[in-house]
């Protein structure tokens, strides 16, 4: 049947040109009900305002000792005199900026606190992820638990006394002078000569820190899928290719992270310890930027000097911390932000 132009169409609505009209649909029945509200910052505040009121203290903390402390670096560009104003008196420029970079000294703290940094980046980075590759193919538990509590202990003690033990282990009549005089050798002073103070730091650095590294990779460790071992194993892959194409790849993230944080702090080398374990005698290998801000800043009181120089350093951390972050992301697809 052909509807004609103007007559109705069989559902009783008019066509236009021969085509029927489309059937008008009508609109659904409200319910009255309002919509779902949007959730602003106000009513998630207001719903789990005890959840939040934890932030009060870190919050505190961070602005106290970490953003106010920032306008003190004014000083840097300004002389301070003390019992003056605490912004400084006069606007220098750059002048403590371009003392410490013609001051052959800065250069030498600034080579030590290099060589200390890739020593105990080098060095200490690694040994975590090994120690926790060898724990994770330990079956014995008790074993395992024992080797975890004897590593990890250091890292609860206070610098002071690893500093302690560090002088009763390599003085003059130390544990590891003993061991010499044993074997018909004489005896060395180990902290009192210049040359053996990196072997000593890197040491004490990699016994208290190694430990605490390998739960954060244990941890990781648990993470990764048992199926993936056992298509290993149906594949043919030894313990080599599984752990190689398996174990390392699924604590990249882990071990990327820990990398870039570490790369962060390259140039802040242990303060506490370097104080406690230096002497005048070593200062050629072991006096570092912050201590040599140390004597600079406090004991000697020129206070923008050494903040000039800890500008420095804050500027080249936070430069490695970019370039380490931006390299991630482009190589490995993994980075902090």
């Amino acid at each position: 049947m052909t509807v004609q132009q103007g007559s109705p169409a069989p559902d009783g609505t008019q066509g236009v040109d021969g085509v029927p009209a489309r059937p008008a649909t009508a609109a659904p029945p409200s319910s009255g009900r309002p919509g779902p509200k949007k959730n602003t910052w106000r009513r998630v505040l207001r719903k789990d305002w005890r959840l939040y009121t934890f932030l009060v203290l870190p919050l505190a903390y961070l602005l106290v000792f970490r953003y106010l402390p920032m306008a003190g670096n004014i000083i840097a560009f300004r002389r301070f005199r003390p019992g003056g104003n605490i912004f400084g008196d006069e606007w220098v420029g750059l002048h403590y900026i371009k003392m410490f970079i013609s001051d052959a000294k800065f250069w030498d703290v600034f080579q030590n606190t290099v060589i200390l940094g890739l020593l105990t980046l080098l060095i200490c980075f690694p040994m975590p992820i090994i120690l926790a590759l060898l724990l994770n193919e330990i079956r014995v538990r008790w074993f395992k638990r024992l080797v975890q509590t004897v590593s990890y202990l250091p890292h609860f003690m206070s610098i002071v006394i690893v500093a302690g033990m560090v002088f009763q282990i390599f003085s003059v009549q130390g544990t590891v002078n003993q061991l010499i005089t044993l074997v018909g050798a004489d005896r060395i002073n180990f902290m009192q000569n210049a040359d053996w103070f990196r072997t000593i730091y890197v040491s004490s650095e990699l016994w208290q820190t190694v430990g605490w590294g390998t739960i954060l990779y244990l941890a990781a460790l648990t993470t990764i899928d048992d199926q993936l071992y056992e298509a290993a194993r149906i594949d043919g892959a030894n313990r080599w290719q599984q752990t190689w194409h398996i174990t390392l790849v699924g604590i990249r993230p882990t071990m990327i992270t820990l990398l870039i944080l570490n790369i962060g702090t390259f140039m802040a080398v242990g303060f506490e310890k370097v104080l406690l374990l230096y002497n005048p005698l070593t200062y050629p290998t072991a006096d570092v930027i912050a201590t040599y801000l140390y004597r600079i800043g406090i004991e000697s009181s020129n206070f923008s000097y050494a903040t000039a120089i800890g500008l420095f350093e804050s500027i080249i951390g936070l430069t490695l911390v970019l370039s380490a972050n931006a390299i991630s992301k482009r190589t490995v697809g993994t980075s902090l932000w």
